[in-house]
C-alpha cells in the first residue's frame, strides 16, 4: 500500500516516552502467536486463514464496500461544510511547510513498491479475466485500468484523510495525545484512558503490522525476481529471507544512529527516479496511444465511480474475485490508515480541514493516475499486439510482470537497475517508518512531535520481519492478502467510531464557540465601563506588569479554586502556571468531562501591536490584554479580555465555559 517513506525534513523529533504495557505486550503476543503458528504448522494456518477469509467475505463483504463509500462521503462532507474552515491546530497556527513542500510530501506518500507490482499485474488480470463480461475485448481493456485506479484511488485516500485530520484535530487543536484512542474521547469519555483505549490501540497496531507485512511481502517477491534478472540471484525463500533481514537491519540502524535525514534525501531522489521511469516508458513506448489512454481512463473512472463504489455483485458474484481484489484493497487501506494518518497529521498542522482533504485526495491520486495509466495501458497494449505469453506471465506470476514489461524497452539493464533501486529503497523505508509508527502507537509520548524509544522501534522492526517471513512460508503473497482482510476488519469498526468522535468534537466546538461569543459580547461593555471607573479613582500599573500581577494574584487563585471544586465532584482537574518556549507565561485549567473532549481554559497575556510611524497616537504597551482561550470551543484567535474581572467574576466565567462544554446549558448533558 502507498507509503509515506522516511520522515520529511524538520519532522525528526526526539525519542522518548514510556511504553503502554498492555498495548505493547498484547500486540506483540498476538503477532508472535500468528507468526509461530504459521511457521510450525503452515498447512493448518493456511486452511484456517482460508476459512476465515471466506467467512469474512460472505458476512462482512458488504461492510467493507459500504464503509469505503461512507468514509469518502464523510470526509468530503466535513471538508465542504462549515467545519472545513477549522484549522488542524490552534486558530493562530500557520502551516509548518509551504504549499509546494507539503504537496511534494503528499506526492511522495502515493509511491510504494506495491504500486510497481499492481500497476502491471492488476490491469493485465482484469483484462484477461474480468469480474463480468468477456475477457480480451475493448470493453475489458477499458475497464481493466479503471478497476486498478478504483482500488488505488480516492476511496482509499479518503480513509487516510479521515485518520489524518482526526489525529491532527485532537492532538494539535485539543492538546490530546497523538493516538487513535484520543479521537474516541467524545464517544467513550475517560474510559479511553483504560482497557478500552488499550484495545483500540492494539487493533491499530495489529492492523498496521499486517498491512506493512503485506507490503514487505509483495516487495520481497518482486525485488527477488529483479535481482535474479540483473545479478542471477536465484528466486526462493532464502533470498527473500535475506531481503527481509535487510529491511530489519536498515530499520535498526536508523533507530540507533538516527539516519532519518539520509533516508529522507534518498526518498526524495527516489520520487524523481520514479517519475523519470514513468516518463521513459511514455516517451519510448507508444506515446500517442498512452496519452489517449490517459484521457480515456480519466473519463471512464469519473463516469464509472458511482457504480463501482457500491458494487457487491449480489446477484452474480464472481468466484473469489471480490475477496482477491476489492475486499483485499479496502482492508489494506484500513490497515495502513493509522500509519499514513500519523504521517499526514504531522506534516499538516496549521492547515484547514478543507485544504487537507482536497490535497490528500487529489495530489497523491494524480501520481497514481499517471503511473497506472502509463504502465497498465502499456501492458494491455503489448498483449493486444499478440504477446499472449507476457499476459500469462503477468497474471500467473505477478511479481514478474513489471520487469517483463520493461524488457520490451531500450537499455533494459539500466532501466531495470533504476527500477530495482527505486523498489528497494521504498521497501526498506516502509519497514523503517512502519516500525516507528507502531512504536509510537504502543508508547505514551509527552508531545505529539516526540517519537518512541529506539529499543521499541527495533522490537517492531524485528516483529514485522518475523511476521512477513512466516506468512510467506504459509502461502506467499496470497496468504498475506488473506491475513490483511481478516486483521483489517476490527479496525474498520474502530474507524466508524472515529467518524462519530470527530463529528461530535467539531460540532461541540462550533456550538461552544457560538455560545461563548454571545456571552462575551454581553460582558465586554460592562468590563470596559468598570475599567473606566477604576482608572478615574486610582492609578493602576500598566502593561505587562499589570497583566503579570493579575495572573498571579487573581487568575491563578481563581483557577485553583475551580480545579479544587471539580476534583471534589470526582473529576480530574488541574490548574497550573506554564512558561512557554518564547518566555511567555499563562495560567491554564484542565478538566475532564465524560462523553466530550477534555476542557481547557487558558488565560494568556497579549500585548497590542505597536503603532507605526506617521500616526499621532503614542506607542504604548500599557494596554496589554489577558485573553481567554477555551478548547474546544474557541474559534476566535484573539480570545476575549478578562483583565478587569474580579475573582468571583472570573470563577463564574470559568464555570459557565465548563458547563457549556459538558452540555448543561444546551440540554445535551
Amino acid at each position: 500500500m502507498s507509503d509515506p517513506g522516511a520522515r520529511p525534513a524538520g519532522t525528526e523529533p526526539a525519542a522518548g516516552g514510556r511504553v503502554k504495557p498492555r498495548v505493547l505486550y498484547g500486540s506483540v503476543a498476538g503477532v508472535l502467536v500468528v507468526a509461530f503458528w504459521a511457521m510450525l504448522s503452515p498447512t493448518s494456518a493456511a486452511e484456517t486463514i482460508g476459512s476465515l477469509v471466506g467467512w469474512t467475505s460472505e458476512w462482512f463483504g458488504w461492510f467493507y464496500i459500504a464503509f469505503a463509500t461512507a468514509v469518502l462521503v464523510f470526509v468530503l462532507g466535513i471538508a465542504f461544510s462549515r467545519y472545513g474552515r477549522v484549522k488542524l491546530g490552534p486558530e493562530h497556527s500557520t502551516p509548518r511547510f509551504g504549499t509546494f513542500a507539503w504537496a511534494a510530501m503528499l506526492f511522495a506518500a502515493g509511491i510504494g513498491t506495491d504500486l510497481m507490482f499492481f500497476a502491471v499485474a492488476e490491469p493485465v488480470t482484469q483484462y484477461l479475466a474480468p469480474p463480468v463480461g468477456e475477457g480480451e475485448t475493448v470493453q475489458a481493456a477499458r475497464e481493466a485500468t479503471v478497476w486498478t485506479l478504483f482500488h488505488y484511488g480516492i476511496s482509499g485516500w479518503g480513509m487516510y484523510a479521515l485518520m489524518g485530520m482526526a489525529l491532527a484535530c485532537f492532538a494539535y487543536r485539543m492538546n490530546m495525545p497523538l493516538a487513535v484512542r484520543s479521537v474516541l474521547y467524545p464517544v467513550f469519555g475517560r474510559r479511553v484512558h483504560g482497557a478500552l483505549g488499550d484495545g483500540v490501540d492494539i487493533a491499530a497496531v495489529l492492523g498496521t503490522i499486517f498491512g506493512v507485512a503485506t507490503s514487505l511481502g509483495i516487495g520481497v517477491v518482486q525485488l527477488n525476481y529483479g535481482l535474479a534478472v540483473l545479478f542471477g540471484i536465484p528466486e526462493g525463500r532464502a533470498a527473500q529471507i535475506g531481503l527481509i533481514a535487510l529491511a530489519v537491519l536498515v530499520a535498526t540502524v536508523s533507530a540507533v544512529s538516527g539516519v532519518d535525514r539520509g533516508i529522507k534525501r534518498l526518498s526524495q531522489l527516489n520520487v524523481l527516479l520514479a517519475l523519470g521511469l514513468a516518463g521513459f516508458v511514455l516517451v519510448t513506448g507508444n506515446t500517442a496511444f498512452l496519452l489517449n489512454g490517459l484521457v480515456l481512463n480519466v473519463g471512464d473512472f469519473v463516469s464509472s465511480f458511482p457504480e463501482l463504489t457500491m458494487q457487491t455483485f449480489a446477484f452474480d458474484p464472481p468466484e473469489g474475485w471480490l475477496s482477491s481484489w476489492t475486499l483485499f484493497f479496502w482492508a489494506w487501506w484500513i490497515a495502513w490508515a493509522s500509519f499514513v494518518g500519523l504521517f499526514l497529521a504531522r506534516i499538516s498542522r496549521g492547515r484547514t480541514i478543507r485544504q487537507f482533504v482536497v490535497g490528500t485526495l487529489l495530489i497523491p491520486f494524480s501520481y497514481i493516475l499517471m503511473w497506472v495509466s502509463i504502465f497498465g495501458n502499456s501492458a494491455i497494449d503489448r498483449i493486444r499486439q499478440g504477446d499472449a505469453a507476457f499476459g500469462e506471465t503477468a497474471m500467473n506470476t505477478p511479481e514478474r510482470g513489471f520487469y517483463t514489461l520493461l524488457m520490451d524497452y531500450p537499455a533494459f539493464p539500466v532501466v531495470a537497475s533504476i527500477a530495482t533501486f527505486v523498489g528497494l529503497l521504498f521497501y526498506v523505508t516502509s519497514a523503517d517508518s512502519g516500525a516507528l509508527v507502531m512504536a509510537n502507537l504502543s508508547s505514551r509520548l509527552r508531545r505529539p512531535q516526540d517519537d518512541a524509544d529506539a529499543r521499541v522501534r527495533i522490537l517492531w522492526a524485528v516483529a514485522t520481519g518475523v511476521l512477513t517471513a512466516a506468512m510467506l512460508l504459509v502461502g506467499g503473497v496470497p496468504a498475506l492478502q488473506s491475513a490483511t482482510i481478516i486483521m483489517g476488519l476490527p479496525f474498520g469498526f474502530v474507524m466508524v467510531l472515529v467518524m462519530v468522535g470527530l463529528y461530535r468534537a467539531l460540532r461541540s466546538e462550533a456550538d461552544h464557540a457560538g455560545s461563548r461569543h454571545r456571552v462575551g459580547a454581553s460582558r465586554r461593555p460592562a468590563a470596559r465601563r468598570r475599567a473606566r471607573l477604576r482608572r478615574r479613582r486610582e492609578p493602576l500599573p500598566t502593561g505587562r506588569e499589570r497583566a503579570d500581577e493579575y495572573l498571579h494574584e487573581t487568575a491563578r487563585p481563581a483557577l485553583k479554586e475551580v480545579a479544587a471544586e471539580l476534583r471534589a465532584r470526582g473529576l480530574s482537574s488541574e490548574a497550573r502556571w506554564v512558561v512557554d518556549d518564547l518566555g511567555g507565561a499563562y495560567v491554564e485549567l484542565t478538566a475532564e468531562a465524560d462523553g466530550d473532549a477534555p476542557f481547557r481554559y487558558r488565560i494568556q497575556t497579549r500585548e497590542p501591536a505597536r503603532r507605526g510611524p506617521g500616526t499621532h497616537a503614542p506607542v504604548d504597551a500599557g494596554d496589554a490584554r489577558l485573553d481567554v482561550h477555551v478548547q474546544p470551543g474557541s474559534r476566535d484567535a484573539a480570545g476575549y479580555d478578562v483583565m478587569n474581572y474580579t475573582h468571583a467574576q472570573l470563577i463564574d466565567d470559568v464555570l459557565e465555559a465548563y458547563e457549556r462544554h459538558v452540555g448543561i446549558r444546551t440540554g445535551r448533558g
